[in-house]
């Protein structure tokens, strides 16, 4: 089969339920190994985004969208504010190619005005 070849359409229903693990990134930091080791509980890692900016909605360690943080019951939910298009979101299921960095924040779609 060659790359111009369409996929069956039961093979894409199939591809479509695969389930993949979604990230929720509320920050991040770069550490010395010392002072992970150093962790205990009730440590504070201060992060690179402050309290009300938005947290990245992540696949396959690749931004893809942004949100803000929501209660869903007992739990914690996201409501999406901004999402990259179909073409990077595919992207960002596939492989990570060697010194690919993670997808830019230009790749977010802003929402609309309401």
């Amino acid at each position: 089969m060659s790359d111009k070849t369409p996929m069956p359409v039961e093979d894409v229903s199939t591809i479509l339920q695969l389930q993949v693990p979604v990230i929720v990134r509320i920050g991040h930091r770069r550490m010395p190994v010392g002072e992970v080791l150093n962790l205990s509980p009730g440590s504070i890692i201060e992060l690179t985004k402050g309290f009300d900016d938005p947290l990245d909605l992540m696949v396959n360690n690749r931004q893809i969208g942004q949100g803000t943080a929501v209660k869903v019951g007992e739990y914690f939910g996201l409501k999406v504010s901004a999402v990259g298009d179909a073409e990077d979101r595919i992207r960002a299921l596939g492989p990570e190619a060697p010194g690919t960095p993670e997808a830019p924040e230009s790749a977010v779609e802003e929402p609309a005005a309401e």
